[in-house]
C-alpha cells in the first residue's frame, strides 16, 4: 500500500486522515475531562483513598470537596492534606490569631477561603477569583462545609477593591494572583495594610523584581518571613503519609506533585503595630 501511488492516495485520504482525526478527538476528550495519563492515575487513587472527598491530613483536615475538581492546581495533594505543606507551620499560627476578616485573592475553588473560615470561626472571608468556575466551586464548598454565611465571593480584586473592604478588626490577606502582586500592593495599599498581615505567593518567574519590590514596600511597617517551596521529587521522597505506602516513588511523585515551574517563595508579612491598633484589644 505504501509503495503504490494510487493505493497510497486512497489510504491517506481515508485511513490515515481518519486516524489523525480520531487521535485529535481523543486528545481533546482527555483534556476536556482532565484525563491525561497522570490524571487517570490520580483519579483512580482518589477513588480509593478519598472516596468521600474529605481532606485527610493537615491544617484543613476534615474539609469536604463537593466535586473531584480543583482550579489551576492539583487536587490530590489538597485531599491528602499535603498541599503547600511548607506553609503548615505558618497556617497553624494564623489559625490562632483571631483575625476578624480574611481576604483571599486568587481563591480558586476555595481551599484556603473555606478552610480558614472553618478554622477561624469568628472571621468573615472575602474570596476573589477572576475565573467564574472557581467562584461557583468556592460557593459550593462553603455551603457543603457550613460556612457560606461568612464567605463572600467576588471576581476581580485590585488595590481599590481591597481598600474598600470594611475591616472591623485585625485582618489577613492571603494572595496568590499569578504575578499581579506589584500592581495590587502599592504605597497606598501597604499604608492601608499597616495594622494587618499578608501571606503572599510571589511569582518572580513572571517578574523577577516582585519579591524585592514587596519587601521594600512592607519592611518599614511589617516583619517579613520567607518560606521556600519544595520540589516535587523531594515531596515524593519525604512525604510519609500512610495513604502513599502502597505506591512506588514515581507514582508518589505523580500524586503529591504540585507541578510548579520552579522553586516558589511565599512571604508571611506580619504587622509590627501592637494589636490595639487593629481595634481588637480596645474592644476587649
Amino acid at each position: 500500500m505504501i509503495r503504490h501511488d494510487v493505493i497510497w492516495k486512497c489510504v491517506r485520504a481515508t485511513l490515515v486522515k481518519g486516524g489523525r482525526y480520531l487521535e485529535e478527538q481523543r486528545r481533546q476528550y482527555q483534556e476536556d475531562r482532565r484525563m491525561l495519563p497522570e490524571q487517570v492515575v490520580t483519579d483512580a487513587v482518589i477513588g480509593k483513598v478519598c472516596p468521600d472527598l474529605r481532606v485527610r491530613h493537615g491544617v484543613f483536615q476534615g474539609m469536604k470537596y463537593p466535586h473531584i475538581k480543583s482550579v489551576s492546581s492539583a487536587l490530590f495533594p489538597k485531599l491528602l492534606g499535603s498541599y503547600e505543606r511548607e506553609l503548615h507551620p505558618v497556617l497553624t499560627r494564623i489559625c490562632s490569631q483571631g483575625y476578624r476578616e480574611i481576604v483571599n485573592i486568587g481563591c480558586a475553588e476555595g481551599y484556603y477561603a473555606v478552610g480558614l473560615a472553618m478554622r477561624i470561626p469568628g472571621a468573615k472571608v472575602y474570596a476573589f477569583d477572576t475565573n467564574p468556575e472557581a467562584i461557583t466551586l468556592c460557593r459550593e464548598m462553603a455551603v457543603l462545609n457550613g460556612v457560606s454565611e461568612r464567605v463572600i465571593t467576588g471576581a476581580f480584586c485590585d488595590a481599590k477593591v481591597l481598600q474598600g473592604i470594611p475591616f472591623a478588626g485585625r485582618a489577613l490577606v492571603v494572595c496568590d494572583c499569578e504575578g499581579y502582586e506589584k500592581k495590587l500592593f502599592n504605597t497606598e495599599t501597604v499604608k492601608f495594610l499597616a495594622p494587618h498581615d499578608v501571606l503572599v505567593e510571589v511569582h518572580d518567574g513572571v517578574d523577577i523584581t516582585i519579591s524585592t519590590c514587596l519587601k521594600s514596600l512592607f519592611e518599614p511597617t511589617h516583619r517579613i518571613e520567607q518560606i521556600a517551596s519544595l520540589d516535587d521529587i523531594k515531596k515524593a521522597q519525604t512525604y510519609l503519609y500512610p495513604e502513599l505506602e502502597p505506591y512506588d516513588l514515581a507514582t508518589r511523585k505523580t500524586l503529591v506533585g504540585e507541578r510548579r515551574p520552579h522553586i516558589m517563595e511565599w512571604l508571611f508579612i506580619q504587622s509590627l503595630r501592637p494589636q490595639t491598633d487593629s481595634g481588637i484589644a480596645a474592644k476587649r
